[in-house]
């Protein structure tokens, strides 16, 4: 049986300074060993909202455009599950020039660090299959490529662990939607000093890492 891996961002990794551009970039990622439980978290949640507000949704809930109530009800349905949660975020004023310039290696290699502490600590188990779901943030084939083959090549290379990566959109895998709340609300944590939401899963989180700082 494969265990899970989901993955998904918030903030932006933009460095001009801009009023729009964020200060911090934060990278989390949700483990579990089944993901069944949190597909029926996003369909319980989603059943849930108002009708209009349902039909205009496509079927997929999306954190910063829902209300307090519904990102607190799912966070406090992720909060009863037996999963982890890990992040890392950046200060992107303290980030280094030459990878300023090469955003997706720097994304690369911020993610390679977040499962590599999974293999090291071993939070799952490097004898049965790992799948890596990460939300799709790139249209470029080439860019998606780079990223899987890097993250395969290194997981296999120094964990030796079967390990493979899909990207897809959180309509297409409904666990990536509950992955978008929880990055949201350590990006709120960091960005705006606000940890109302993080409190409810906090129990879940087993690291959190700055770089750069």
């Amino acid at each position: 049986m494969n265990q899970y891996i989901f993955l998904d961002e918030s903030g932006d990794l933009g460095f001009k300074s801009s009023k729009t551009s964020s200060k911090h970039f934060v990278i989390s990622i949700l483990f579990i060993k089944n993901k069944k439980p949190l597909e029926k978290i996003a369909k319980k949640v989603h059943s849930m909202l108002r009708k209009k507000v349902k039909r205009l949704s496509g079927g997929v809930l999306h954190c910063y455009k829902e209300k307090p109530v519904t990102r607190k009800r799912l966070l406090q349905y992720v909060s009863k599950q037996d999963c982890r949660i890990m992040t890392i975020w950046l200060n992107k004023s303290k980030v280094y020039t030459k990878l300023k310039n090469e955003k997706h290696v720097l994304y690369n290699y911020v993610v390679n660090i977040l499962l590599d502490r999974i293999m090291t600590r071993k939070y799952l188990s490097s004898r049965k299959p790992i799948v890596l779901v990460a939300s799709k943030r790139e249209t470029s084939k080439f860019l998606n490529a780079n990223f899987k083959e890097y993250l395969e090549s290194q997981i296999k290379q120094n964990h030796g662990a079967e390990f493979s990566v899909e990207i897809k959109t959180p309509s297409e895998e409904k666990s990536l939607q509950v992955i978008d709340f929880i990055a949201w609300s350590m990006f709120r944590r960091y960005e705006k000093k606000d940890s109302e939401y993080f409190n409810i899963f906090k129990q879940k989180v087993v690291e959190e890492r700055g770089l750069f700082e």
